[in-house]
């Protein structure tokens, strides 16, 4: 049989939550001491955007116990709206999943992996499942359940799943169980990070208890949510080749004219005919039958034409 026949024989796809596991290090978990401290801000990441996306002040709570050497329970629980049922196992127990990769505005968790990989590194370094509680609201029950990641098919596997009365009005709490190490009075530690965290985000209040259950409290400063980033569409200075060409298959505009200016930041119909027009292309030609060179032009001709930086405001405060 020849080599290559053999070779082939060996190739396989793994999936997303396969390559994490074996490159934990590129996901900031690559001593133990920054194992904890990635756990806990992937956790307090998402308290903050859940609140702040729901209009709440935030007042999170994180606790840090000390189970056996190096092993830690980590918990963090927040105030937030809560999480549906059926979205818990994914939220937490699926990389790459999320609802702010294909939104372009700045915001914390836009990947898709951050509290995840730390239910990823949870499993790996003790086995043990993520524990997660939520409730939507009064009058809803709180569901509480524990998961593990399948990272051959990167889907959640629930080990157990229960109903439970839970006082908060709403709210989701996650317990992570992992190996890592805990340090006192250092610039990269727990405490640092939640002490510039809170400066960052005077609208929040954060509770902190040590493993020796010295409780520390960073108090709300101001009473009022920061102002949310509002999505805005890609600028033509900014935008790629392959990128354009995806676009113009998806679009639903039926002209490559309308097309220009409904889907980019800062390009008017007006400015939109004069590009297609200096590329020497039908304004009413379909999205759908642009050329890859008609597409090269466009990208040229915009280049040359002066526009309109595009808005701020989708920046975060």
């Amino acid at each position: 049989m020849p080599i290559a026949e053999e070779l082939a024989k060996k190739q396989r796809q793994i999936s997303i939550a396969e390559f994490f596991e074996r490159n934990k290090q590129i996901l900031g978990f690559d001593s133990l001491t920054r194992a904890l401290i990635t756990c806990v801000k992937e956790a307090v990441d998402n308290s903050l955007d859940a609140c702040e996306e729901a209009g709440i002040l935030p007042d999170i709570i994180v606790e840090i116990k000390q189970i056996d050497g190096d092993e830690y329970k980590i918990s963090v629980e927040d105030n937030g709206p809560g999480i549906v049922k059926s979205q818990i196992p994914h939220v937490f127990g699926r990389l790459l999943y999320g609802s702010r990769f294909h939104s372009l505005k700045q915001s914390r968790g836009q990947q898709g992996i951050g509290i995840s990989a730390a239910v990823l590194y949870s499993q790996l370094t003790t086995g043990k499942p993520a524990v997660i509680t939520s409730k939507i609201g009064e009058g809803f029950p709180a569901h509480k359940i524990e998961l593990i990641i399948d990272t051959k098919k990167n889907l959640p596997r629930i080990i157990k799943e229960e109903m439970v009365h839970w006082k908060k009005k709403s709210g989701t709490r996650i317990e992570l169980f992992i190996k890592g190490k805990y340090v006192k009075n250092r610039k990269q530690s727990v405490y640092e990070y939640l002490r510039s965290t809170a400066i960052v985000n005077p609208h929040a209040r954060v509770t902190f208890i040590e493993p020796d259950g010295n409780e520390i409290v960073f108090e709300r400063v101001v009473d009022k949510l920061p102002e949310q980033p509002k999505e805005i569409k890609p600028h033509p200075y900014g935008i790629e080749l392959g990128t354009l060409l995806k676009m113009l298959k998806e679009t639903k505009a039926k002209k490559i004219s309308t097309f220009l200016a409904s889907e980019f930041s800062s390009v008017s119909l007006q400015k939109a005919r004069q590009v297609v027009a200096k590329a020497g292309i039908d304004e009413n030609k379909e999205p759908s039958k642009i050329t890859l060179d008609e597409a090269k032009k466009i990208l040229e001709t915009f280049k040359k034409i002066k526009l309109m930086a595009p808005p701020t405001d989708c920046l975060s405060p």
